[in-house]
């Protein structure tokens, strides 16, 4: 917790999980919030239903951008770990400031585009027109703030890689806790601040998540730590950007391909429902955000473990390593998965009163509780896979399953069986539970082990 790089190719596996996991839950689990205030403030406004859904949409496409920084942080937790196991640390630093070039020039076109386009994406997305016109500044908003949310990811991968899980953790702890203070102020025009309802909400957002990546720049450029950026690290180059993207294009493909999935669930839910079952839905989808990225944070752990432990030729280490990470994560995620199916209404009755809204995402919390646990053994050996460096084979296996079954599926129950939104819901489960066998298929081959990084 105190903020330290640390090298788990020797010791106890047990306690290099330990001490990387719990920063790394703690952390996702304070990402995981930036998903979850908004939808709460919001979701008490006079106008819920159009400012839930508007939230939900610009989530769902804002997911995008999440692609590239989960992408470009994949890349760079890889490249880092390996050369932390290789005891070379220059080179570590190196890969660092080269990613935050590359990140830097792809999340400023993004955040111009997005301003721009915000209402035309809505309107993509099936948006009514009150909720285009309730929510366009919002998403404008956070569209612009695209750089924040990507240095957000990257640097923090590149923490992550160096062993410093709990710098990572720290980053993501004040950008949520500005969050959570200023939403309602700004919101609702508490003492000296002025109501700015939804508007409100983005700046709160915006704010938060600029300051955290602040933190991490003092801590990254400033203080002595085993991962240092200096200035001339800066200088392009070209043969670490290749390496660099040879990793995180796959990996932004990955994530590009689920994170295009969820959108076109969401649009599926809002074409054979009505805005009252998009909110719904999108509350549902933000409690799985919000208990399902602690798991991230095992997985997490073991991509830095299979990274640092190839990086000093310790391929045995890596694997015990996931599998034993692979177990904690399924008792974590049985747990939730009891929570989803038998407690849904307790949820779910904490962000919004409409009793339509209600219950379809207690219908929709319900079904994606049943795949809990898969969700889980996936999310391990998918980011094992990645952390070894081996990205495209997660994308293949992500293709089949969230083009090929998830999104067919959804739309032959919701539209062609006339089962609406509860057709789509019955797809989520489904595909992940796939997913999972297939990449526990994978990760047992042990061609990951040869990859060079």
């Amino acid at each position: 917790m105190k903020g330290e790089e640390h090298d788990y190719t020797q010791g106890n596996v047990k306690v290099a999980i330990v001490l990387l996991a719990i920063p790394m839950i703690l952390e996702l689990s304070l990402e995981s919030i930036f998903a979850v205030v908004d939808i709460y403030f919001v979701g008490h406004l006079p106008n819920a239903d159009v400012a839930v859904a508007t939230v939900g949409l610009t989530e769902a496409v804002i997911s995008l951008v999440y692609t590239i920084g989960i992408g470009l942080s994949v890349g760079a937790t890889a490249i880092v770990s390996r050369r932390i196991g290789e005891k070379d640390v220059i080179g570590a630093s190196k890969s660092g400031a080269q990613a935050i070039i590359v990140s830097l020039f792809v999340s400023i076109i993004v955040a111009i585009l997005g301003y721009i386009f915000a209402p035309n994406i809505l309107g993509l997305m099936g948006a009514r027109q009150e909720v285009i016109d309730e929510g366009a500044m919002f998403s404008r908003i956070i569209f612009a703030s695209s750089p924040a949310i990507i240095l957000l990811f990257l640097i923090n991968g590149i923490f992550r890689g160096a062993g410093d899980a709990a710098m990572a953790m720290r980053s993501l702890w004040i950008a949520s806790i500005i969050n959570i203070f200023l939403c309602p102020f700004l919101i609702y025009g508490v003492g000296p601040f002025p109501e700015l309802g939804l508007t409100g909400a983005a700046i709160a957002t915006a704010i938060g998540r600029t300051t955290g990546v602040f933190y991490q720049c003092y801590h990254l450029f400033l203080k002595d730590r085993t991962i240092k950026i200096l200035q001339q690290y800066f200088k392009p180059n070209f043969e670490i950007i290749k390496s660099l993207l040879s990793i995180a294009t796959p990996a932004m493909l990955q994530f590009f391909i689920q994170s295009g999935s969820w959108i076109v669930l969401t649009y599926i839910v809002s074409i054979t429902g009505s805005t009252d079952a998009s909110a719904g839905y999108q509350i549902a989808i933000r409690n799985v955000v919000f208990f399902i990225l602690p798991a991230w944070g095992f997985s997490n752990a073991a991509a830095t473990l299979v990274g640092q432990n190839l990086g000093a030729k310790q391929t045995d280490r890596a694997e015990q390593s996931v599998f034993l990470t692979t177990r904690y994560t399924v008792i974590f995620m049985g747990f939730v998965s009891l929570l989803f199916v038998f407690l849904p209404e307790t949820i779910i009755s904490f962000y919004t009163s409409n009793k339509i809204i209600a219950d379809y995402g207690v219908q929709a919390l319900r079904i994606m509780g049943f795949g809990f646990i898969f969700y889980g053994i996936g999310m391990v050996m998918i980011q094992s896979l990645n952390g070894a460096g081996d990205t495209k084979t997660p994308t293949w296996i992500n293709i089949f399953c969230f083009w090929m079954i998830q999104i067919p599926l959804a739309w032959l129950l919701a539209v062609h069986f006339k089962m609406g939104p509860l057709g789509a819901f019955i797809a989520i489960p489904t595909a992940e539970t796939v997913l999972a066998f297939l990449a526990f298929y994978f990760f047992k081959k042990g061609k990951w082990k040869a990859v060079e990084v």
